[in-house]
């Protein structure tokens, strides 16, 4: 893959996970939760649910971060692993890949 396609999959992978850790963020309803305890259990339950998203969306930038690195360094496309290409298939569908189909699963 030329490095002019794998910056703008990574960019447009940042912008998205960006946009998603924007939408995490727990939107108070005003109501005091203590007043309705229904509320409380709500809440807790909410921002628990988006701090665990917000989490995972985390990880997925510090990927985009390591990919950016390995594209910035010239080892974009190959395994962290064993340095086989990854193909471009596999970039296209997951641009922050760091190992072939066949090594991720295992």
């Amino acid at each position: 893959m030329d490095a002019e396609r794998a910056r703008e999959l990574l960019t447009r992978e940042r912008e998205r996970i960006e946009r998603s850790l924007v939408k995490r963020a727990h939107t108070d309803t005003g109501e005091p939760a203590e007043d309705n305890p229904a509320n409380l259990g709500s809440d807790l339950y909410q921002d628990e649910l988006d701090e665990g998203l917000a989490d995972d969306l985390r990880e997925d930038l510090a990927a985009v971060e390591r990919a950016e690195a390995r594209l910035a360094a010239g080892t974009y496309g190959l395994s962290i692993e064993s340095g086989k290409p990854i193909p471009d298939e596999r970039l296209e569908a997951q641009p922050t890949a760091e190992r072939t189909a066949e090594e991720a699963a295992h």
